[in-house]
This record gives structure tokens, sequence and C-alpha cells, in this order.
């Protein structure tokens, strides 16, 4: 029997597309790694063997994203939506407040969190225009006493991202990044603290990177589990517990892919280059229009409609039998969605653009 490898165009908001090449090779090494005669799913975290992954993930993470010796690196569980929780704990006790912008579902989730540890200050907020639109900032606003300010880069289901960060002077800037993180090239130095769920960009999900400065570790409140304390994750390398080591493996698979590719400026190109591709289209086209406003419009995420539900039910339907998945947009929304992250190739923009004309001639 003859096995023929089908694979789709999948623009999934996560978990999403994963280079091929990183998937290949997890495919060859899946029974034994190396000549450890085993699954890197079966290997003690505490072996040679994957102490050395583990510290190659790590090592390609900080040359990607320039990370500071002053940062630590730790690679842990919950889902960002556990760092909501973790970051006020650890963070929040030093003046009992923290300021927020809410630009959309994750944004506000994290404020919602925070306001259980302290004082959640909102500072401008989009939800008028169902966050199609990063808002201007009143830095007159800026609580001068926070403890930390926090942003959402990118946000995975309104489609839109901050083109210029906002400047919080002494207080700690902290940023979901999950949805754009290794995308564009940013400044590690700007933030206190990086947050981000692997499943979108950077691995399978089951792992939450954090890149913190050194000086925000040592201040969670007395309340805080010692699984959600980072200290204790830092001091001991990420491995206070079992870490989730085959997420962790085919992270450092697609860290390994980046970097040939020439990082992350090379990809920070492409990206632009696909979303252009994507952007233009959206702007010519008589029947498919882009929900957000452009200046703050993603490279990572695409939200569009035709203006007529039954038709972008047919128009999801039809990508799916064409071998363009996922295009359902995120149900708080609707219309449709298409998620080009890092591992989306060119090739297929360029492809689902085709259709999309296509379908636009047959339905005027």
């Amino acid at each position: 029997e003859v096995f023929t490898l089908n694979r789709v165009y999948n623009f999934s908001a996560g978990p999403s597309a994963l280079p091929e090449a990183a998937l290949e090779k997890a495919s060859k090494e899946m029974l034994s790694y190396g000549s450890s005669g085993m699954s890197v799913m079966e290997m003690s975290h505490r072996s040679k063997d994957y102490e050395a992954i583990i510290g190659r993930a790590e090592s390609l993470l900080r040359e990607l994203m320039c990370i500071p010796d002053n940062y630590k690196v730790l690679f842990l569980q919950g889902g960002a939506s556990s760092q909501f929780a973790m970051v006020p704990l650890n963070l929040m006790g030093k003046t009992g407040k923290a300021d927020f912008v809410i630009t959309g579902q994750w944004a506000k989730k994290a404020m919602q969190e925070a306001k259980r540890y302290g004082q959640a200050n909102i500072i401008a907020s989009s939800e008028d225009a169902v966050y199609n639109y990063i808002p201007e900032l009143d830095e007159s606003k800026f609580s001068k006493d926070a403890s930390y300010f926090h942003i959402t880069t990118n946000n995975t289901i309104y489609g839109t991202r901050y083109t210029k960060l906002p400047n919080t002077g002494d207080v700690p800037l902290v940023a979901d990044m999950s949805s754009n993180i290794l995308s564009e090239v940013y400044d590690v130095t700007k933030f206190g603290l990086i947050y981000a769920g692997a499943q979108k960009n950077m691995g399978p999900a089951g792992l939450t990177t954090v890149i913190i400065r050194e000086d925000l570790i040592g201040n969670a409140m007395d309340i805080t589990p010692t699984m959600f304390n980072y200290q204790i994750h830092a001091d001991n390398g990420s491995m206070y517990n079992t870490p989730p080591t085959y997420s962790i493996y085919i992270t450092m698979l697609v860290l390994e892919w980046l970097k040939e590719l020439g990082g992350v400026p090379a990809i920070q190109k492409i990206n632009e280059e696909k979303a252009a591709i994507l952007y233009d289209f959206l702007d010519s086209s008589k029947l498919f229009k882009g929900t957000v406003v452009k200046k703050d419009r993603s490279i990572m995420n695409v939200p569009f409609v035709t203006g007529d539900n039954d038709l972008d039910a047919a128009f999801i339907k039809e990508a799916a039998s064409k071998g363009f998945v996922n295009l359902k947009g995120h149900r708080s929304v609707g219309g449709m969605r298409a998620s080009i992250y890092n591992a989306m190739l060119t090739e297929g923009v360029v492809k689902l653009v085709e259709f999309m004309k296509e379908f636009e001639a047959k339905n005027k």
C-alpha cells in the first residue's frame, strides 16, 4: 500500500502549522533520539541527553531574540492563561497596582485575573469597536507607581498589533507575545517580562515560555503557590518538576529551522511580504474586506468578511474542500481569519488569494 502524504494549508490560529523540516526531523528521531535508543518522549528529564536538548532550546532562543544575560528564560506549563495569574502574583506585590491596555479578549482576561490580587487600572480599551484598532495611549494616564504595565502585542482573534510600544519609563513593560513572538524583531530590553504560549509560533501546545528580567524575580506574594513562583523555576533551571519535555524538544527543532532561515530579521521580511499579498487583495476586492483599521493590522492574523454570513460559510466550506483549512473566524467575531504564522509558506498565501479570486468571480 502506497502512503501518499496529503498536507493541507493550515491557517489555524493555534495550535497551528509547524515547519515541515522540524516535523520531518522529529519523525526520523521518533523511535531513537541520537544513540539513546529511546524517544525524547520516553526520556528522563534528568538525563544528559535531555539536559542537552533543553539547554540547546534556551541558547537558540537567546541567540534568535538577543536576550541579555540579566534575563532568565523559563520553560513552563499551564499556557499563557496561567501567566495571567503568575504575573500579578510575582510582580504586583511591590505597589499593589498595575496598568492594562485592553485590546482583545486575552488582554481583558489578563486584567480580570490581576484584579484578584490588586488594583488593575485600565489605561485604554478598543472594546467599543470590537477591538478592531489599537487605542492611542495618553501617557499622562499611566500610573507612575504601577508594579507593571501589561500589553498584548498581537491580538489573535481581532487581527491587530502594536506598531509602537508604550513608553512606560521605570515601570516594567509586561507583554503577552503568544501570537507574534519570533515573527518580528523586538528589543527585549524594552520589556521587564515577555510570556508566550508556544502553540502558535514556537512549537506544540503544552509549553509556555517566559523571559523575565532578574530583578523582577523574588518578589512573589506570600499566597503564591510554589509552582507559580518564578524564583522556584529560575533557581531550578525549569526543572523543579518534569517540564513539557517533548514540546521543548519540538520547539528546539523549530528554533533550529528559524536560525537556518536567517533568524528573526529574515522571517520578519517574509511575514511582511506574506501579509501584504493578502491585505493588497482584500483592499482591492469587491467581495471580501479586512476588518481592522489599516495602521494596526497584524502580520500574523488576518480577519476578513464578505458581509454575508451564508456566503462566509460557503467560502469556508469550499476553501476546506480545496485544502485551505481552519479559516473560520473566532466564534466571538464570525467571518474568516487566516493565521499566517512563521511556518505558513508564502506559497500558501498566494494560493489562498488565487482561490479567493475564483470564489469572488463566481459570487459577484
